[in-house]
């Protein structure tokens, strides 16, 4: 049965401004919004339950939502929208008119599964930008990496501008959370060597073998990662400089260790 809300004052359009834009109502709820049939079909596919699907029907009709939950067992509450309200609620510039309510996941190590026996793992400590965090989560996904660790993590994973920025990858990735400790005890409990980009001690990206289980560990562009990972590594790693600046955007330099490491692999 659909619902249907042709009101900008109705209580549901207002409680979802507030999960987009206040990361307190989206802990609170243990939901977060997603908005594009993209982002909501890998939301499917990476085995998040959507709780609501709010539609306009003007830009996205019945037919194609019965399409998008064809292959799902739940039954997702659902609700259309007037065309003036989903203007209200859109969070994107270009839009396609479908919002869903999606339940959070527990993104603890304790529920990560590796599955292969040389694993190839993203670690950055404090990433603070959506825009940075979500070029990660791109990197991450068009590597195909075995997980993305974010340790102490400043902002929210679901925000709606990380969402947006990883186009989705939030979802295609295997990612945890924790502390810098928690995640160097991790990593050192199942023998995955750490390799961290840092200016000192380094030696080059490339004279590195990355071949066995390991992560490579970013920080902010503008601290670097704190002491406690580079005490922690087993190889400090650089990317030589040519110009005039000593450091790069950190979703760059990220991929071009990555696809080197795969590159050794052989993929």
């Amino acid at each position: 049965m659909i619902k249907q809300i042709s009101s900008a004052q109705n209580p549901a359009v207002k409680r979802l401004l507030q999960l987009q834009e206040k990361s307190r109502s989206r802990k609170k709820e243990g939901v977060f919004i997603v908005e594009g049939i993209r982002e909501i079909s890998l939301a499917i596919k990476g085995g998040f339950e959507i709780d609501e699907i709010y539609f306009c029907a003007e830009l996205f009709n019945e037919g194609q939502l019965s399409a998008l939950l064809k292959n799902i067992t739940y039954h997702p509450e659902i609700t259309e929208l007037s065309a003036d309200v989903y203007n209200k609620i859109a969070y994107r510039g270009s839009t396609e008119g479908l919002v869903g309510v999606v339940k959070s996941k527990n993104t603890s190590l304790e529920n990560l599964q590796l599955d292969s026996k040389t694993p190839l793992i993203l670690v950055a400590e404090a990433p603070e930008k959506p825009g940075n965090i979500g070029a990660l989560l791109r990197t991450a996904d068009a590597a195909n990496l075995d997980a993305v660790l974010i340790a102490n993590p400043k902002t929210d994973l679901f925000n709606p501008n990380i969402i947006r920025s990883s186009v989705g990858c939030v979802f295609s990735n295997k990612i945890a959370t924790g502390t810098t400790s928690e995640i160097i005890k991790f990593l050192k409990n199942k023998n995955i060597g750490i390799y961290a980009a840092a200016l000192q001690a380094s030696k080059n990206y490339s004279a590195i073998d990355l071949t066995a289980p390991c992560a490579i560990v970013v920080g902010t562009e503008a601290t670097g990662l704190s002491k406690e990972w580079l005490e922690n590594s087993n190889q400090n790693i650089i990317i030589p400089m040519h110009g005039e600046i000593d450091s790069m955007n950190v979703s760059v330099a990220a991929g071009i260790i990555i696809f080197e490491a795969k590159r050794q692999r052989g993929f």
